[in-house]
């Protein structure tokens, strides 16, 4: 090879060149372990609050089975009606919506609810509820229960609705007004 270096020189030399650079990173990181200039502080990051939008009933039909699924068992509940309340929004939840129900091999059950509130001033609003509820209580004989319900309001009044994260708490029961009729009670609130 022209100027006196042959493959083997040339990749001899590679190969030292990447052991020396590799010496010198491990020495440099070494130097930065050692140092006593603190890292980058990450930036402070706020904690969200949790604001109270309403409390509703939602009251069901009795649990219809689907079967058995390669991700679990399925069933579906109607959603035949119920209410809802709170400082700024009012009004009824329409019958026809559905909860799916997947129950999971650990005992956990997704939640995917869709359904219609209606407002006191008849302004409808879609309601798409995600939710996990633990099916098995824990060790203490708490059950964890959570949803994250999206909203779709028409823009006006309630377009609030569309512009927030919101999270909430279920937690099983029955109509208030006939024992005989299964319902969930939920408190929903805003992340601010």
């Amino acid at each position: 090879m022209a100027g006196g270096l042959d493959r083997r020189g040339l990749i001899g030399g590679m190969l030292g060149g990447l052991a020396a650079g590799g010496a010198a990173l491990a020495a440099g990181d070494a130097a930065a372990a050692a140092s006593p200039v603190p890292p980058i502080a990450a930036p402070a990051f706020p904690v969200p609050r949790a604001v109270l939008v309403y409390e509703a009933t939602a009251l069901l039909e009795e649990t219809i089975p689907h079967g058995a699924t390669p991700y679990g068992e399925r069933f579906r509940v109607p959603i035949i009606g119920g209410s809802f309340a709170g400082p700024d929004i009012r009004g009824r939840i329409v019958p026809g919506g559905a909860d799916w129900q997947l129950k999971r091999a650990d005992g956990y059950l997704e939640l995917v609810a869709d359904y219609y509130m209606e407002t006191d001033e008849k302004v409808l609003i879609r309601v798409t509820n995600r939710g996990l509820v633990q099916t098995v209580p824990g060790p203490d004989g708490s059950r964890y229960a959570m949803t994250t319900p999206r909203f779709e309001a028409p823009m006006g009044k309630y377009g609030w609705l569309n512009q927030l994260i919101f999270a909430g708490t279920v937690v099983p029961g029955k109509d208030p007004k006939d024992s005989k009729v299964p319902a969930v009670h939920l408190a929903i609130f805003k992340l601010v």
